[in-house]
């Protein structure tokens, strides 16, 4: 139980995101500290950031409805990777250090991969058949 709801919380999170993304994406790239694109600029920003949350709450939500580990894994490989990268871009391309964002993105890959430990223990411990 304990491992649905800690996945639920991140599904929670980065579907409210991803809504933002799909209904106001000024909004959304404003709280992500970036303004709205114009063009091909536009469609790649709300494409790819749509696809990225709306991804990830998939992954959560089909790892607590199929009680399979495996997509809170994916989950957690995409938004731990995020964070990585962001280190990256201020490491090696001048970009502003994003603490919160790196912060959020360590806390919730650390709940899915919890979780998916968790839901991998609970699946071994039950009874075959």
């Amino acid at each position: 139980m304990a491992a649905k709801v800690m996945a639920g919380l991140v599904a929670l999170l980065m579907g409210i995101t991803a809504i933002g993304w799909l209904t106001d994406p000024a909004s959304a790239a404003e709280g992500l500290g970036m303004p709205l694109l114009d063009g091909v600029g536009r469609s790649t920003q709300v494409g790819d950031f749509s696809a990225f949350f709306v991804g990830v709450t998939t992954f959560c939500v089909l790892g607590i409805l199929r009680n399979q580990p495996v997509w809170l894994l994916s989950a957690a490989i995409i938004l731990g990777l995020a964070a990585v990268m962001r280190t990256m871009a201020w490491l090696v391309h001048g970009a502003a250090f994003a603490t919160a964002p790196i912060v959020v993105e360590v806390v919730t890959t650390a709940m899915l991969l919890g979780a998916a430990y968790l839901m991998n223990r609970g699946a071994k411990a039950a009874p075959e058949g």
